[in-house]
């Protein structure tokens, strides 16, 4: 029979599993809405809902969010800044504003990057994004 530290563990790996799959979902419906306001609307809920306030990870910088992060368990960082990442780049098509966009593009590229360092995982999905990045920023 398992410790009773081990069934934590456990059941705390199955809640973050749940909660990038519910994350993931939840992302595919926000983008398969046409309407850019409504778009931004959902954005703000995904924010809500995974991260915290839509204004404070909506302007912080880097070195902020970094911070902001520890407050959440150790084994839960890393997907929340994938989160954070893959929100700040579907929030990069919304914006109007060029420099606002890029400002969200390069945020998205600097978490990308973060975890392709520190994950230990390699994802073709995440060097695709990041490939994708580095064209948008260089333009």
């Amino acid at each position: 029979m398992p410790s009773s530290k081990h069934y934590v563990q456990m059941l705390q790996r199955d809640y973050i599993k749940r909660l990038i799959r519910e994350f993931a979902e939840a992302l595919r419906r926000m983008l398969d809405q046409k309407e850019v306001t409504k778009r931004r609307e959902s954005i703000r809920q995904l924010y809500e809902q995974y991260l915290g306030p839509y204004n404070l990870y909506h302007f912080a910088t880097i070195d902020e969010l970094m911070l902001t992060i520890q407050s959440y368990p150790e084994d839960e960082r890393l997907e929340r800044l994938a989160m954070l990442a893959e929100l700040y780049y579907a929030e990069a098509d919304t914006e109007a504003s060029a420099s606002d966009r890029e400002v969200l593009l390069q945020k998205a590229f600097n978490l990308f990057e973060y975890l392709e360092r520190e994950s230990g995982v390699y994802s073709m999905e995440r060097r695709g994004k990041m490939a994708e990045l580095m064209k948008q920023l260089s333009k």
